[in-house]
């Protein structure tokens, strides 16, 4: 009997070692693993984590560099979009969901896969992320969600591995903690209880401390894809990683975001993600300077939709190419730059300029006196603005 080839999207924590070992005990299967690169991982842990693949009897290990693709593909779209869920939490992990299940779609493919597996369990959002990216494009080919299917705890997981002499270590940190290119997401502790607030304990502080004198940086953007930092042309990573770390000197980005799951209950998470942040401030200034009052406000919707359909693993849908054609669309003059002030624990954007500045074209400063118009057609315009209020007060006069 021919052994089925599975390929795991495998991170190497205990959930996917589990699915790596119970998949080949269970299924007797011949399973391929990959890790998909969106950023975040430490020196030496994308090699550490192919030797455990590989230790744990994986026919093969792949690794696969998405950053690049990650920034072209999506954050490009949720910084045009200005894409912030709850109007506070850009995303840190959807896109790197949607496109780490895509990548191993691919390899599947490639490899002839009679199936895939991931490590997510039937609580969260990852599962319906992982499973609509499958389905959609790999129609056919089966789906396994051990731990999902089991319904097993961790402790379960941890004792089933430990009667086979597999071990994972026990995590050294109260929290649970995603970093990739577009931000850290933390859960635990104070984050399932939404009256606590997260204390600055739960993120990352550089060794010499916050920084204490204020600062400034100008970022550049082209059609609102950023493309510079104080004048100094930069590729869409480079670029994010180093507004993540100047932002990280001033305790920069930091949050928490409480709203829906795809599953409908309340989900609340903590969250570190100053890049993100202050470019899609930057941006939205930019935009008020150069887009029309009607751009902008249909623009925003659709962005916020996108945002949605995104967090809910929903990036197939055709309506999302549409979404992103007009959103790619608004951004023909969306070019100049938005200079920043950063200081501890805040930043604004205290400047903005563009060559398809709409303040410059008007050839007046507002609230001034104006040549596009005089003072006779000013309060004909006024009049006008506000007959219906008029109106509609003299029709409640009528009826009384």
């Amino acid at each position: 009997m021919k052994r089925p080839k599975i390929l795991l999207a495998f991170s190497g924590g205990l959930d996917t070692t589990f699915c790596l070992v119970w998949l080949k005990e269970t299924l007797g299967a011949d399973v391929v693993t990959a890790t998909v690169d969106t950023g975040g991982f430490e020196p030496g842990e994308v090699a550490a984590i192919s030797a455990r693949a590989l230790a744990l009897g994986a026919q093969a290990h792949h690794t696969l560099n998405a950053v690049d693709e990650l920034f072209s593909r999506f954050v490009t779209v949720l910084i045009q979009g200005n894409v912030l869920r709850g109007r506070a939490y850009p995303l840190s992990v959807s896109a790197e969901r949607v496109l780490q299940a895509e990548l191993v779609a691919r390899l599947a493919g490639e490899l002839g896969a009679d199936g895939v597996a991931h490590g997510s369990t039937g609580a969260g959002n990852d599962q319906v992320r992982f499973d609509g990216a499958f389905r959609a494009l790999l129609p056919g080919v089966a789906v396994h969600a051990p731990i999902r299917a089991l319904g097993w705890s961790r402790q379960q997981e941890s004792s089933w591995l430990a009667a086979r002499g597999v071990t994972v270590p026990a995590k050294t940190t109260a929290y649970s903690v995603n970093t990739g290119l577009w931000g850290t997401t933390v859960g635990g502790k104070e984050t399932h209880d939404p009256w606590q607030a997260v204390p600055d304990s739960a993120f990352p502080v550089p060794p010499e401390g916050l920084a204490q004198e204020p600062a400034e940086a100008t970022v550049g953007f082209e059609k609102g894809v950023p493309v510079s930092l104080d004048g100094k042309a930069l590729a869409g990573p480079a670029l994010v990683a180093a507004l993540h770390a100047l932002g990280r000197r001033y305790g920069l980005g930091r949050g928490t975001h409480l709203g829906d799951t795809i599953l409908g209950i309340k989900g609340r998470i903590a969250f570190e993600a100053p890049a993100p942040l202050m470019l899609i401030g930057a941006h939205q200034e930019l935009e008020k300077l150069v887009l029309t009052r009607w751009q902008s406000f249909w623009k925003n919707h659709i962005g916020e939709f996108y945002g949605q359909m995104l967090h809910e693993g929903l990036y197939y849908d055709p309506v999302m190419r549409d979404l992103e054609a007009m959103i790619a669309s608004s951004q023909a003059r969306v070019t100049g730059e938005a200079r920043l002030r950063l200081s501890p624990g805040r930043f604004e954007v205290t400047g903005v300029r563009s060559p398809h500045s709409l303040m410059a074209a008007q050839a007046a400063a507002y609230g001034e006196t104006t040549r596009l118009w005089d003072g006779a057609e000013a309060a004909g315009f006024s009049k006008l603005h506000g007959l219906p209020m008029a109106l509609a007060m003299k029709a409640e006069e009528v009826l009384r």
